[in-house]
């Protein structure tokens, strides 16, 4: 059954109103749970349709009457609908492994069960009978039977009564943000504010929440605080809970009152100045999502982008403003736009704000929740921000929330109160900042000694420039507005200048060949860290444009990396390079010479002493010294005295697993040694990843059983194909290929996972027309959109 489409849910919007759910849920049959429905309805026609996936054992009431209702397995056909009307559907369902629905985990570290729902997009329809569309919101109660030793938690404060949690009704909101997280989890409960709020993880990882718990409740309470002074409307629901659950998709989720984080971000030993500062990112996200996107939701899914980019706005902005992270910019510039840059050159980008009609269906808007909805609408915000200024910025943003709360809003609707804000014509920036796909170029260009700043494109930027000398030592900046003239910083002659030297603007940077000669030579020595990840930002840029070759980038990162001060941008040149560089640009008989050089420059990066912790965690991912890697093995700390905790311990596991060093035996000791789901997973990757058939063979078979859960295919991927085994691992091409439509027909996040799956190594022209030909055939919506996008990035 295809997707629910555009015109289904305008007509079904339009034809019903004053929606309402109870809820009940049964958990205690392993095999299957219970799901049972009461949803009370107006409507101003007599038949419309429910969703319902994969339902057992149907039964169907309409307003008190059992009827033998139309269900084809995803659609539940009413009729004889009144103008109040209450329909009751009960069902049994299946539990998932893949993250999208009633989602089940065993913890292998003490055999606890925990069982969550995880909705989202047409997800909730598998966990009861529902109305799958954002804008019928509706308040949802819920009544869960579950074992009596658990706690459960969904959206609304909830109470243990005789055999079951009762939870209130909520207030509406978009049903493809429920949710219900049930099992023994250990709780951190506070108040703040006169708000009930929890953290809350697994059994097994308590001492990992009592570690963190102290840093979790002071970023919540901070930026729960910062929220309230931005913005007029109070916190919207009754409880705040945050909880870390094994198998979410998403990195987290901002149900109402509920948020839910994969708990990777919650991880065993040591916790990096980068894992912090993303995670800080990620709990203001999702804490803004409270009120854009929960409190005031889009009416159709071309609008996305209005709960994405502003969250993903709000989060580096308020992380470092009221949490005290410094420097999330930097690792916003040097991470996150990167990737932006490369999908708004992709067939498949798209403006930040398609028209509704470019989202026809849900299946299509499953594929927009990319790099341009969330990274490069968040510069556009930061760039409006700048280009009409904060208070005008936030004033529009405070009318937009009242004037909708509890409802549904669009584009124009922010548009008109930011326009009615501002002296600014907010409409006509909106028009060709939000509207058309694609970016401009700021070129540095010469006349005589003097900088000209020149756009090729028709956005107008404010951004900061800044002039340096020749060592890139001393500056001086200055904000310029770019528009259709070029501006000529005369006042600057014989400077070496950098545009857009702190990021405001999403463009990209030309240097001239004066100022990216001094580039190469003195990045290292630059003193701000944010000029230098808009500079790392613009190396990277260019390489995956095939602007700069892939030698003088290694130059550049042999040359600067280890001087390095900024663990953000430690930590993320050695992931890009041996990834995406490696994968794109780098033919497959070089992938060991670029782990060579990478190596060598976090070496280098270590006997500097600036980062011990980015450096080494590097110098596992690159290094293919078997005798050093061994040692620290053994030793159970590096050469520089850095601890092996488990996360660092699995890499070296599988590096040496990789370059042949540790067969299936030791492998299997080092996952009992751990006793984790970790452990589990970090197995499977090293196991994968040994460089020999039979390997490669036993690693393809534990990726074919239809209930492969989502964690398990990631991480037998992430060690089956890597650069330095091409020629190994290109036998494994075609029959991913093949396999990829009936993997990705579980449901679009899975269909994701596939896609990220992507073999790792360097495509040939051969190997380029097998992914071709594979584009020739039938494939869902999802799938086809992640393999376009490998296509256009290694072409």
């Amino acid at each position: 059954m295809p997707s629910l489409t555009l015109a289904e849910a305008r007509a079904r919007a339009a034809q019903l109103s004053d929606v309402s759910y109870a809820v009940e849920i049964d958990l205690t049959d392993p095999a299957s749970f219970r799901s049972r429905a009461t949803v009370r309805f107006a409507s101003r026609a007599p038949e419309t349709f429910l969703e319902l996936h994969r339902g057992q054992d149907v039964r169907v009431s309409v307003n008190g009457v059992a009827v033998d209702a139309a269900y084809d397995g995803t659609r539940i056909l009413l009729t004889g609908l009144v103008d109040r009307n209450e329909v009751v559907v009960d069902t049994r369902l299946p539990y998932v492994t893949d993250g999208d629905g009633m989602h089940t985990f065993t913890d292998p570290a003490d055999g606890e069960r925990y069982v969550s729902a995880y909705v989202g997009i047409d997800i909730t329809q598998r966990v009861f009978a529902c109305f799958d569309q954002v804008d019928l919101k509706a308040p949802v109660a819920v009544r869960v039977v579950a074992d009596p030793s658990w706690t459960v938690l969904s959206n609304a404060p909830g109470t243990q009564g005789a055999g079951a949690w009762e939870f209130a009704p909520t207030p509406p909101i978009p049903i493809d943000l429920f949710v219900l997280c049930a099992g023994p989890w250990h709780s951190r409960t506070f108040e703040h504010a006169g708000l009930p709020m929890g953290w809350h993880a697994r059994a097994s990882i308590r001492g990992e929440l009592d570690r963190d718990f102290d840093e979790l409740r002071r970023v919540t309470e901070q930026c729960f605080d910062h929220f309230g002074e931005l913005f007029d409307e109070p916190f919207p629901f009754d409880t705040y809970d945050q909880v870390f659950v094994p198998g979410l998709n998403w990195g987290a989720m901002e149900n109402p009152g509920c948020v839910t984080y994969r708990d990777e971000m919650l991880p065993r030993g040591r916790v990096t100045e980068v894992e912090r500062r993303q995670r800080a990112m990620v709990i203001a996200h999702e804490m803004s999502h409270m009120w854009f996107g929960d409190l005031v939701t889009q009416t159709w899914w071309e609008d996305l982008w209005l709960n994405e980019s502003f969250a993903e706005y709000m989060g580096f902005r308020v992380s470092e403003a009221a949490a005290g992270f410094e420097g999330t910019w930097v690792g916003f510039q040097v991470t996150h736009k990167p990737r932006a840059m490369v999908a708004d050159r992709r067939r498949s980008t798209h403006p930040v704000a398609p028209l509704p009609e470019d989202v026809p269906d849900v299946d299509t808007a499953s594929t927009n929740f990319d790099a341009i909805s969330y990274v490069k609408g968040a510069s556009a915000l930061r760039q409006l921000v700048t280009w009409m200024g904060d208070e005008d910025f936030l004033a529009g943003v405070n009318a937009h929330l009242t004037r909708h709360r509890f409802g549904n809003a669009t584009l124009a609707d922010l548009v008109d109160a930011l326009d009615d804000a501002s002296p600014r014509d907010v409409r006509s920036w909106a028009d060709v900042w939000l509207r058309d796909a694609g970016h401009d170029t700021i070129r540095v260009e010469r006349d005589g000694g003097v900088a000209v700043l020149v756009r090729e494109g028709k956005r107008p930027h404010r951004l900061l420039v800044t002039a340096y000398d020749d060592a890139l030592a001393e500056c001086d900046s200055r904000w310029v507005d770019l528009d259709d003239e070029p501006v000529r910083l005369d006042d600057w002659p014989g400077r070496v200048v950098v545009p857009n030297s702190h990021g405001e603007t999403f463009a990209r940077v030309v240097l001239d060949e004066r100022s990216w000669a001094a580039v190469e030579d003195g990045l290292g020595s630059l003193e701000d860290d944010l000029a230098r990840s808009v500079l790392w930002c613009t190396a990277l840029d260019a390489v995956y444009a095939r602007d700069l070759p892939v030698e003088r980038y290694l130059d550049l990162v042999e040359r600067h990396l280890p001087a390095e001060r900024s663990s953000s941008i430690v930590t993320t040149v050695p992931q890009s390079t041996l990834g995406p560089v490696l994968s794109r640009r780098v033919p497959a008989a070089q992938a060991a010479t670029v782990h060579e050089r990478v190596a060598a420059a976090c070496r280098a990066g270590l006997d500097a002493g600036s980062d011990p912790e980015g450096f080494t965690r590097g110098l596992a991912r690159a290094s293919r010294d078997v005798t050093e890697l061994g040692r620290w093995l053994t030793e159970g700390r590096t050469d520089h005295d850095v601890e092996l905790d488990p996360q660092l311990r699995w890499q070296v596991v599988h590096r040496l697993a990789l370059l042949g060093a540790l067969d299936a035996g030791a492998i299997e000791a080092e996952r009992r040694r751990d006793g984790t789901a970790d452990g589990d997973l970090g197995a499977a990757t090293a196991l994968a990843a040994r460089p020999t058939a039979d390997a490669k063979d036993e690693a393809w078979a534990s990726l074919v059983g239809e209930d492969v859960s989502n964690r398990q295919f990631t991480a037998v991927t992430s060690g089956l194909w890597p650069a330095e085994q091409a020629g190994l691992a290109a036998a494994y091409l075609p029959r991913y290929l093949e396999a990829g439509p009936r993997w990705a027909a579980r449901g679009p996040a899975f269909a994701q996972t596939v896609g990220v799956g992507f073999p790792a190594f360097h495509l040939d022209e051969a190997q380029l027309d097998l992914l071709r030909e594979a584009l020739a055939g039938e494939l869902p919506t999802v799938l086809r959109r992640q393999w376009e996008d490998v296509l256009d990035d290694r072409v």
